[in-house]
């Protein structure tokens, strides 16, 4: 067996909560293809969620899968805002597209739009060496730069008792007097 098809079946595996928390027969939601192929770098995605509560979605690219975060209030541009972070299950690459209504009965019902979209770099560093952002997030923290159409600049999540934590770093994109989410509620796409 090649290392790509290692690669597919070790993301179909990490995609098992995925596919057993939805019914792809009702939901608009995408079904995980099990190819790794066809995204250009790392990618992220900001999806606000109006479910049983309102929340946007943070989601990170990362060997193939997208790692998902459920920010309650959303992110800030405001380095003294700390934003809990919920991780949820990975998701399939196609769900960076997805915007729709997922169906009543369904897990997550409700509104999904792109809230956010572009790409990032990982800037994670242990020891003062690069380290993968797989590894960072396995370790607890990852710090990663956006560049997106809203969010731009350093940002990094941080494992704590209760969650994750998800800051804007201080950079020159950081700005405690906007308040990115009522500046700019709607889609991007």
């Amino acid at each position: 067996m090649d290392g790509s098809k290692d690669s597919d079946s070790s993301n179909l595996d990490s995609l098992k909560t995925y596919r057993e928390k939805r019914n792809f027969g009702i939901t608009t939601e995408p079904q995980p293809s099990g190819k790794t192929t066809g995204s250009i770098g790392q990618i992220f995605v900001v999806q606000k969620h109006s479910s049983r509560s309102l929340h946007y979605d943070l989601r990170l690219e990362v060997e193939g899968v997208l790692k998902s975060f459920a920010v309650p209030k959303g992110p800030s541009m405001n380095p003294r805002d700390k934003r809990l972070a919920i991780e949820t299950e990975d998701h399939p690459l196609e769900y960076a597209t997805f915007q729709g209504t997922i169906p009543e009965g369904q897990y997550g019902a409700g509104i999904v739009m792109i809230w956010d979209s572009g790409s990032y770099q990982n800037m994670s560093k242990k020891d003062g060496k690069d380290i993968p952002i797989s590894q960072a997030l396995e370790n607890g923290h990852a710090a990663f730069w956006l560049e997106g159409k809203k969010l731009s600049g350093g940002f990094a999540l941080t494992r704590t008792k209760r969650g994750w934590i998800l800051v804007k770093m201080r950079d020159e994109m950081a700005d405690s007097s906007r308040d990115i989410l009522k500046e700019s509620p709607g889609p991007v796409l």
